[in-house]
């Protein structure tokens, strides 16, 4: 079962790169367990024997597994065991099967599974790094047809200089995290987070760590040529060349007619008699055939179509320039009761995306292999089936909608505010109302408008726009404002989002092996114009800035800051102090570790009276402050009134009225709310209140001329017997 046990050693970046073969997983195709300082991966690559029967494309599946035993973690579920994959590891599987994908032979139908099976973390080198060359060792190691391999790295801009799969105190200094995967030769992949980074600092950044997967392609190289299995053939799915050239001579003509407009509904209905057409010509005459293969090659006909028409005449679908994008509009406030919302349109691309303003405790807590535990903005996105003029059951976010979501959070967590300058927790929800190309860009520059609109004292507005390619040898020519045919029939998805000022976010996806750095450079400058345009003549025209004051749907919050030995009293046992702050000031609060607390409330008003209290139970009264608490008991020298849960002081009967009081209880009953102002604290910290001074000073009453006669001394020792007999 299992071949000769080989270790193979090389060095990435100052760190030591271990590999070993013939030990584990034996049954795979290819296997090996890849470490990378102390974080250790699996990997393993399965084929099919057969190809996959009554498929068009190529079945291959990447499984990235975090085991939270690697962090030496017990899941959080309520089983215990890991579930469905996390956001995280959907996001690294998607990082790793986008360069690997165009590597495998186009016609090739049968299975292929990868799984990543991360065993131990060590968070200096990060997992998804170490995933992606394991498995590009598997693969290349094993007899599965493949044009590899790749290497994988991440590099960084700490203190101005570039760095190679920077350290987890390196991550939190960088300027950006830019994942890039190469061949031997050429770009596959870009996967990039920055805070706002200029065109050339970006480009010299791929090209670096371009040239460090350079070295570990040729470790990798050398471990195959040394233990690879010879690759197998495979039973090619592609039409008959025949069959493909006589169907092109049939209907090139209709096919062209059918695909020249820019409305996708119109070309839709225009290809369907084209395909009736054509199957009743030759059903009969490949009656052998699967009439998909007719299918088949019409598709390839309408790619050879746009294509030819790209590059040789220059020449887009809907009659557009190369550069030009389609008709761009932009519009707020479009639901009523939201906290926030904007929709961007960019031809029959339609993205509406709502904010939700919350508090702290709203913030998404994490369960993952990293050391991130929670995250206060949250950005999802939602692909239904109506947005392609399709029917299908929702079944919930797939791995595209993460992905998307989370490109869409990456392009704006640069801008978002901090929570010292804003306190909330932020969640935005981009849903696609109509897609015709590149819908995670437009819900980049919806949420843009979502956010302003939301009164999100964003740091500058953010735009999305994509750029296309389409290669036929040296030859190369790249387009702006990618519509679906041009996504479906090029070669590249290059998505760039950004300020003015810089890029914030980069994902690559590619159909051929690589990009040159000539490519790479013309997609920068071309989607850095594309996004200026936007931003300046549609988004800032909708909304010039964020609005100045919130929703008044929106959680009003306000924030102070306690000793951290007062957070006990603030929290009360068992929580009874913070849930009576909630429930007497209809609002929420949040007490964090550090002393930080965050009060939100609808109404100002109320968070402001919760913020009353809670500094008044964290801190000593100040003599001369005025509050408004609540009658607790009575005695024949005065009444205790209660100025925040647990903390209470006396008001002298001398002090109960602007006038003589002959009984307490002729003035106040217990439960009674009165105003009160600190007048004396002594020296055990018991508090002497006055109702009569703060009468006199807020309501401006006028004390009678015998109200300050025989005035009673206050019975300390009657107060400390009734305090003793409460407790």
């Amino acid at each position: 079962m299992f071949s000769e046990f080989r270790k193979f050693e090389t060095t990435l970046a100052g760190r030591p790169l271990v590999v070993e073969t013939g030990k584990m997983a034996g049954l795979a195709n290819g296997s090996c367990l890849i470490r990378y300082g102390e974080t250790e991966i699996l990997c393993t690559a399965t084929m099919s024997a057969k190809p996959r029967e009554g498929v068009d494309f190529f079945p291959l599946s990447v499984d990235f597994e975090e085991k939270l035993y690697s962090v030496g973690k017990i899941p959080g579920s309520f089983q215990r065991r890991e579930g469905r994959a996390s956001e995280k590891a959907t996001l690294c599987s998607r990082v790793i099967d986008r360069p690997i994908r165009p590597l495998f032979p186009k016609d090739m139908r049968n299975d292929v599974g990868v799984v990543a099976t991360v065993m131990s973390v060590d968070q200096d080198c990060l997992p998804e790094i170490t995933a992606m060359i394991g498995v590009s060792i598997a693969i290349s190691i094993s007899d599965i047809p493949w044009d590899g391999p790749i290497s994988g790295v991440s590099v960084g801009l700490v203190d101005g200089k570039f760095v190679i799969n920077p350290t987890e105190a390196e991550r939190e200094k960088s300027e950006m995290a830019v994942t890039v995967a190469s061949t031997a030769d050429l770009v596959a992949m870009i996967e990039a987070g920055a805070n706002e980074v200029d065109n050339e600092t970006m480009y010299e950044g791929i090209m670096f760590a371009h040239k460090a997967n350079q070295q570990i392609v040729e470790f990798i190289k050398g471990i195959q040529a040394e233990i690879g299995k010879e690759k197998i053939p495979f039973e090619s799915q592609d039409p008959d060349p025949a069959m493909f050239e006589a169907i092109k001579e049939f209907a090139i003509d209709d096919v062209k007619a059918a695909l020249d407009t820019d409305d996708k509904r119109i070309r839709d209905d225009r290809l369907k008699p084209v395909y009736e057409k054509v199957h009743e010509r030759f059903d009969a005459e490949y009656e052998d055939t699967d009439p998909a293969k007719i299918d088949e090659c019409l598709y390839k006909l309408q790619k050879f179509v746009v294509r030819r028409w790209l590059l040789d005449e220059n020449k887009r679908v809907d009659g557009r320039g190369i550069d030009d994008m389609r008709p761009l509009n932009a519009e707020v406030d479009l639901l009523s009761r939201v906290h926030g919302s904007g929709m961007f349109t960019r031809g029959q691309t339609q993205v509406l995306t709502v904010t939700t303003l919350g508090s702290m405790s709203d913030a998404q807590l994490l369960d993952g292999l990293d050391n991130e535990d929670n995250k206060r903005y949250i950005h999802h996105y939602n692909f239904p089936s109506y947005s392609v003029g399709e029917t299908r059951p929702s079944r919930g976010p797939g791995r595209r909608e993460i992905g998307h979501g989370a490109l869409a959070e990456r392009a704006l967590v640069p801008v978002i505010p901090s929570v010292e300058e804003f306190p909330y927790t932020i969640r935005l929800v981009s849903e696609v109302l109509s897609s015709n190309g590149s819908t995670s860009q437009a819900s980049v520059c919806g949420s843009t408008l979502s956010l302003m609109a939301a009164g999100v004292p964003i740091k500058a507005p953010v735009a999305g726009i994509s750029c296309g390619l389409i290669t036929e040898g040296d030859r190369f020519m790249t387009m702006v404002d990618i519509q679906g045919l041009e996504d479906f029939f090029g070669d590249m998805d290059f998505k760039v989002a950004g300020t003015k000022k810089g890029i914030t976010a980069i994902q690559m996806d590619l159909k051929v092996h690589g990009l040159t750095p000539a490519i790479i450079k013309e997609a920068l400058e071309k989607t850095y114009i594309a996004r200026c345009k936007i931003i300046d003549e549609v988004i800032l025209p909708c909304i010039p800035a964020p609005r100045e004051e919130l929703s008044k749907y929106a959680p009003k919050m306000l924030t102070t800051k306690i000793d951290v030995e007062k957070i006990a009293d603030v929290i009360g046992k068992q929580g009874k102090v913070i849930q009576k702050i909630c429930a007497e000031c209809n609002c929420k609060v949040d007490v964090e570790e550090d002393g930080n607390v965050f009060v939100s409330a609808i109404d100002i008003d109320d968070a402001k009276r919760a913020i009353t209290i809670i500094e008044t139970i964290a801190k000593d009264p100040e003599i001369g402050s005025i509050f408004r608490g609540v009658v607790t008991r009575l005695m024949s020298f005065g009444a205790f009134v209660e100025i925040a849960p647990g903390k209470e002081g006396l008001v002298h009967i001398s002090k109960l009225d602007v006038k003589r009081v002959e009984k307490v209880e002729d003035c106040v009953n217990v439960g009674d709310e009165v105003i009160v102002k600190v007048i004396e604290i002594d020296d055990q910290g018991r508090i002497n209140l006055s109702r009569r001074d703060a009468l006199i000073e807020i309501e401006g009453l006028t004390p009678e001329d015998d109200s300050e006669e025989a005035p009673r001394k206050p019975r300390h020792d009657g107060r400390r017997d009734s305090r003793r007999n409460r407790h």
